[in-house]
């Protein structure tokens, strides 16, 4: 009787996305000022800026126990993400690519928050006058894993529709 693998290999995915995230968070405080800015494309900066929110600086305005809570909530989502994936079979391929880039998404802005007390953002882009918020390989993880579970929820409920037909 062999046992079946479980969604848990796809943690080299969060370690990946981890690992990038911080050395690339490393290479901006190092090699540029608070606020310094380096036009890449007609549409898009690197700048160095700090969130001690979380998205869209929600919560930033705070007198610093939002720091706390998105620790305790980085930590609860991925402890929950990767039972998900002890869980899942390793064959659910598009949700355990979801659910460990979120995991390694969260870790690492954890981690920068936890060290620096904030979440170092750098990609700036922008058209005229209007600037995206600011943002991170973190951020582009766990954006990515979140479109992947909309995408596997539409996919498993079109095979939902179709059996029950």
């Amino acid at each position: 009787m062999s046992k079946s693998k479980s969604g848990l290999l796809f943690l080299w995915l969060s370690a990946v996305a981890f690992c990038l995230d911080l050395l690339t968070k490393y290479f901006v405080v190092s090699h540029f000022e608070l606020y310094e800015s380096i036009q890449i494309l007609p549409i898009f900066n690197l700048t160095y800026v700090r969130n001690y929110g979380a998205a869209f600086s929600f919560l930033a305005d705070h007198s610093g126990w939002q720091k706390s809570f998105f620790i305790l909530l980085a930590i609860g989502i991925s402890a929950i993400l990767t039972v998900f994936l002890a869980k899942n079979k390793a064959s659910q391929r598009l949700q355990n690519t979801a659910y460990a880039l979120i995991i390694g998404g969260a870790l690492a802005n954890m981690t920068d928050r936890a060290y620096h007390g904030f979440v170092v953002d750098f990609f700036d882009f922008y058209w005229q006058q209007w600037h995206y918020p600011v943002f991170n390989v973190a951020d582009i993880a766990i954006c990515i894993g979140a479109a992947l579970l909309a995408i596997d929820a539409i996919k498993n409920n079109e095979k939902k529709t179709e059996k029950a037909k």
